[in-house]
């Protein structure tokens, strides 16, 4: 029990990697008039924050006990935001609906 939140951290970092993938090829996927038409950043913009998550996930590999697990943090915060608000939000305004 001393190490648990070492294992919940590196369990987190583990499935971020992916989830970071999927937040890049899904804005890469989207037309450039969607972002722009839900009200959110530019699709460039989208692209570069989730890019650059995807990288800081990549390249702070040491995991939860090394110095970059702040970084890792924020870019997994930023693929989530753009997963739970943005996605949506572009997806709707294309007339998909909920695909769950």
């Amino acid at each position: 029990m001393y190490d648990l939140d070492d294992y919940v951290l590196y369990g987190l970092w583990i499935l971020a990697m992916p989830v970071g993938a999927y937040a890049f090829i899904h804005a890469l996927m989207q037309r450039a008039e969607a972002f722009t038409a839900a009200d959110k950043l530019t699709k460039p913009a989208w692209l570069g924050i989730t890019g650059a998550s995807l990288l800081v996930l990549i390249v702070f590999r040491d995991g939860p006990g090394g110095s970059g697990t702040l970084f890792w943090l924020a870019a997994l915060v930023a693929v989530l935001v753009y997963i739970v608000d943005v996605k949506p939000a572009v997806v709707g305004v294309q007339g998909g609906g909920q695909r769950w």
